[in-house]
């Protein structure tokens, strides 16, 4: 597996639609995409709740563990805020890099979180939020494991600091630098031209961040695209529409791509598990 280190620096574009479980996972992966995204709005949902910061750095790890170890691609992850000070950001660096994970983003709203794409966020001082991707950075252990710092700056203190928090946040070690919801093309375009360092956009479907080609973004020069929200509302929308049909139509619908049950078991790794089976003396049917 090429890791997400060595395709930044050569220049490979990234992009990472947003799983929140092994099976979306694999999707993304069988899809042709070259990473996979560990959405944290999707974890929480799949958990019973809004993106409103309740989980806990275990709960997050856990999931993030259990995709990487699913797939065969870098998983970069959402680490909210690292969970607390400095040394719970230095903790969550070390639990999810030992969980297999490539890299993930840590950001600079003050806590409870929301979403990006929310109103009425608040952020912390911009000295406290380079001192925690600073000890994010310290306590990285051996390998490729990359550190993303996010800054929600744009919606509370405007663009100019946004820009300002991205150069000292890559300044303080930071790997990728990662501008939350900028409101224009031009905003978008300007923002890894003016950081000069790898750059992530986050492609959320009626977000505030307008909506571009993934070519376009790659000749900005982002480095890397996110779509968090892909696969999770797709399967929102579609398990509304299916039930819908089943009890209004009083069968069972035709589900989006007929798959039946060999091929269930297929898309949950059927296959690979089959050759795990092969040498035992219990066969599977």
């Amino acid at each position: 597996m090429t890791s997400l280190r060595q395709m930044i620096s050569s220049k490979e574009f990234v992009l990472a639609p947003g799983a929140y479980d092994c099976l979306t996972a694999g999707a993304i992966e069988r899809s042709g995409f070259n990473a996979v995204y560990m959405t944290g709005s999707g974890v929480s949902a799949s958990h019973g709740y809004p993106d409103f910061g309740l989980l806990t750095m275990t709960e997050m790890v856990t999931v993030a563990g259990r995709i990487a170890a699913a797939v065969n691609v870098p998983v970069i992850a959402d680490a909210d805020s690292g969970f607390g000070n400095e040394l719970n950001a230095a903790r969550a660096v070390r639990a999810y890099q030992r969980a297999g994970v490539a890299a993930i983003h840590i950001e600079d709203q003050t806590f409870p979180k929301k979403c990006g794409h929310f109103e009425n966020k608040s952020i912390v001082p911009v000295e406290d939020f380079v001192s925690k991707i600073r000890a994010a950075c310290k306590a990285r252990e051996a390998g490729d494991f990359m550190i993303i710092a996010r800054t929600d700056a744009r919606a509370v203190e405007g663009f100019e600091a946004a820009i300002e928090r991205g150069k000292r946040a890559a300044d303080a070690g930071a790997d990728i630098v990662f501008v939350e919801a900028p409101q224009t093309v031009d905003e978008m375009a300007a923002i890894p031209e003016r950081i000069g360092a790898p750059c992530l956009l986050n492609l959320v479907w009626r977000g505030k961040t307008p909506e571009v080609d993934f070519k376009d973004a790659q000749k900005m020069g982002y480095s890397m695209v996110i779509l968090p929200s892909i696969l999770l509302k797709s399967v929102m929308g579609m398990s509304m529409e299916i039930l819908a049909a089943a009890r209004f139509e009083g069968r069972h619908p035709v589900p989006p791509g007929d798959i039946g049950i060999k091929e269930g078991v297929a898309l949950a790794s059927g296959a690979e598990w089959r050759r795990v089976n092969a040498a035992l003396d219990t066969p599977l049917s």
